[in-house]
């Protein structure tokens, strides 16, 4: 990409026309990969199986993302009605059972990710036992990584291996709603306590005194020392990766809204100024927000999907009016944004709904390409426009 955004080629799409091509992508896309799961990112904007990776085979269900298509085909349902969709879920949702029952590759706090969407979402649509039975046993799983006394769940990897202890990372915040569901679901109060605790640590050390977040955060795992902030992702340690504040933005209104944490609802709004305060002129941000106008740095076009979600979501439980219809016009102008500058031109353009995202620059992963979460949020977005009233699967 240059210097040049993607949208200086503007085409006025309609929210109804930006789903109906949305719609036409997940539907070839059930035709060609069937039960078998994408990987995280397109190459050359057309996704690849998913590779084979620890025994589990070529299109297997590993990794934090395939929850995301699952999503996805929830959606595309509650939007047509059409079982197609349905079917193609329900399918995934057996794999998710089998999954979390077979205890295959669930060292990660992304346990949220995968089993919000997926099996969570199935007990809230269509009412399926089996569904809320694996859901509660993710969230089980989810709370062996919970680290006391440091108050957090740790991210990534074996609970044994000292490059991961002790470390959580800003995207935990879009785990929380499984715990909180399971606490919804069992009365529980392990779930509920975990949730609180987890969110006030990233409140006070993953948000920094600018409003700025770094992606990762350290904690010594036995005295529950705050240590120190770092990137995975981002430029480097002291910038601020896009996606991270856009969780952000998401993750600490979502949890405020169970939590009724008023420092929770702040740490969104802080999040939500700095991330507008840091966009381009077509308000879709560079991958991380060191970056303005007249860089030749990769946008992150999944940051700004996530972002309106969040927005939307902070405006919903926003307490000032007038706040509240900022965050709305903020929203409803980055997503305008996404629709005319960052969708294919044709459907059939792309087996991603939105280009030019990034997953991993400093690794040279899935830049500028499609994302799987790029697309899960753009969609959730359109949803959440065209039918406010929308429940989410959160």
């Amino acid at each position: 990409m240059t210097s040049t955004s993607p949208a200086s080629g503007t085409r006025a799409l309609s929210t109804d026309t930006a789903i109906a091509a949305a719609l036409s992508t997940i539907r070839r896309n059930i035709a060609t990969f069937g039960g078998a799961y994408p990987d995280d990112t397109t190459v050359d904007d057309h996704y690849r199986l998913r590779p084979a990776e620890g025994g589990i085979p070529l299109g297997g269900n590993r990794g934090w993302t395939t929850s995301f298509r699952t999503g996805m085909l929830w959606l595309a349902w509650e939007l047509t009605g059409d079982d197609e969709f349905r079917e193609a879920a329900l399918v995934d949702v057996a794999d998710f059972d089998r999954r979390v029952r077979a205890e295959e590759d669930l060292d990660t706090h992304d346990l949220g990710f995968l089993y919000t969407l997926s099996t969570v979402a199935a007990w809230r649509l269509v009412g399926d036992p089996r569904a809320r039975d694996a859901s509660l046993l993710a969230a089980d799983h989810l709370m062996r990584r919970f680290l006391e006394p440091a108050g957090i769940i740790q991210a990534w990897g074996d609970l044994s291996d000292p490059a991961q202890r002790g470390r959580t990372i800003i995207d935990s915040l879009m785990n929380m709603p499984l715990l909180t569901w399971a606490h919804e679901q069992t009365g529980e109060a392990r779930f509920a306590d975990a949730v609180v605790r987890h969110t006030a640590q990233l409140r006070e050390h993953i948000l920094r005194d600018d409003d700025s977040t770094f992606h990762t955060f350290y904690w010594d795992a036995e005295t529950g020392e705050p240590l120190r902030g770092a990137t995975e992702q981002g430029a480097f340690d002291e910038s601020c990766w896009a996606r991270g504040q856009a969780w952000g933005i998401y993750g600490f209104a979502m949890n405020y809204a169970v939590t009724r944490d008023e420092r929770l609802l702040e740490a969104s709004r802080r999040c939500a100024d700095y991330f507008l305060q840091h966009l381009p002129a077509d308000e879709v941000p560079f991958w991380d927000l060191v970056y303005t106008d007249g860089s030749d740095a990769p946008r992150d076009s999944s940051a700004a999907a996530i972002a309106v979600c969040g927005l939307l979501e902070l405006a919903a439980v926003e307490t000032d009016a007038e706040r509240a219809a900022e965050w709305t016009a903020r929203a409803h102008s980055i997503l305008a944004s996404l629709v005319t500058g960052y969708t294919p031109a044709a459907p059939e353009d792309s087996d991603a709904l939105i280009l030019h995202s990034v997953y991993d620059l400093p690794k040279g992963n899935g830049v500028d390409e499609g994302t799987l979460w790029g697309d899960y949020f753009y969609l959730e977005a359109l949803m959440r426009v065209a039918r406010p009233q929308w429940r989410k699967y959160w």
